[in-house]
């Protein structure tokens, strides 16, 4: 459970993240303009903050700005702009992940979580995360796939788990070059559909009939269980 600052202005948008928040066991609070989640920031210090970026008193990106001069809490970005100049402003601003609206309650849960894993830092305890007969440990750096270990080279190893951090969330290809390869959001997709491939070789699956890493065409990838 973590407690959550939402600051958004659209008020259906808002209650519905609001519910769904805290059927999944978060406290919320919220703010409908970028002055007063600034002050209730500073107030209340969340474990993290939801930021929409159309604000009516002040531009999102701006408001993230002002919050990094006097807090290092953890901030997502949750907006309708998918221009790449606006995401790399809102990164370069202190954002610690960004989220396309329209999105699913559990594909914001998962990143508020994998958020606070990072923020925690590298002496938190992190679980294996499971999927389908698939184990994940970050903190072994061991996969294993119906019992079996899997050996997977250092990247590997980092794609897999960037993505178990999100199971069951579709994840873009231009973040995982950001944040795996730590690439601008403008290189190639190559990288990844190279490293994708080597990987689901390893995982005893292809493109064509994947059990575990599912390619959203146009989107990007998602880690999730056999349906069937």
């Amino acid at each position: 459970m973590a407690s959550l600052l939402l600051i958004e202005d659209d008020e259906r948008i808002r209650g519905a993240v609001i519910r769904t928040m805290r059927e999944r066991g978060h406290v919320v609070d919220s703010a409908g303009t970028a002055l007063q989640g600034l002050q209730q920031a500073l107030d209340r210090r969340p474990d993290l903050v939801l930021l929409d970026l159309g604000l009516p008193d002040l531009d999102g990106v701006e408001l993230l700005r002002m919050l990094r001069a006097v807090s290092a809490v953890p901030v997502i970005v949750t907006t309708a702009r998918d221009e790449d100049a606006t995401v790399v402003a809102a990164l370069d601003a202190g954002a610690d992940d960004y989220v396309l609206k329209p999105f699913q309650a559990g594909q914001l849960d998962a990143r508020i979580r994998a958020v606070l894993r990072r923020a925690a830092g590298p002496g938190a305890e992190v679980a294996p995360v499971t999927v389908g007969d698939l184990v994940v440990d970050v903190r072994a750096h061991r996969v294993t796939l119906a019992g079996t270990e899997v050996v997977l080279s250092p990247k590997e190893f980092e794609l897999l788990a960037y993505l178990a951090e999100r199971a069951g969330t579709v994840v873009a290809k231009r973040e995982l070059l950001a944040e795996v390869w730590q690439l601008p959001y403008g290189g190639s997709d190559k990288t990844v559909d190279v490293h994708l491939s080597w990987l689901r070789r390893k995982l005893g699956e292809t493109a064509d009939a994947p059990r575990l890493l599912h390619t959203v065409r146009g989107v990007g990838v998602r880690l999730a269980g056999p349906t069937g």
